[in-house]
């Protein structure tokens, strides 16, 4: 599950507290704080120890990308609560990034398993614009069939 989020240093420290270490893996504070300092790209995960499920934090900075991520949030049922997550449009577009820049193929694979879950649900006009001005298409080419 990916998040954009906006946090402060009181944010962090709430984080902190909701998630306790006996049951989740949360990077040291200082990690955290330098992450959300980021003014693009800044990332961490939260992980639940038990079951191994993987949040990840993405603090807003000041990217357009996460600017209109929030914007785009949708709400979704979990396990009885609701909860916000960035649209599938915004994750394809950051994990085509990141295979950009470091051609791991698990980004892919990622982006596969969206498109097969959420491909009828995808505005796909606002991803190939993000696509185009982001210049991902070699990636997305290999994704997109």
């Amino acid at each position: 599950m990916d998040r954009v989020v906006f946090l402060n240093d009181q944010d962090i420290q709430r984080l902190s507290e909701a998630f306790p270490a006996h049951e989740f893996y949360l990077p040291p504070k200082e990690t955290m704080l330098a992450e959300t300092a980021r003014e693009q790209r800044g990332h961490f995960n939260l992980i639940h120890q038990a079951s191994g499920f993987k949040a990840d934090r993405h603090p807003t900075g000041r990217d357009e990308l996460n600017a209109r991520a929030v914007r785009g949030k949708r709400a979704v049922k979990f396990e009885g609560e609701t909860v916000l997550l960035a649209a599938p449009e915004h994750v394809i577009v950051r994990k085509l990034e990141y295979y950009h820049e470091g051609r791991a193929d698990k980004h892919l694979r990622d982006i596969r398993a969206m498109l097969a879950v959420s491909g009828e649900h995808l505005d796909r006009s606002s991803l190939l614009e993000w696509i185009q001005r982001r210049n991902l298409e070699p990636g997305w080419r290999l994704v997109a069939q």
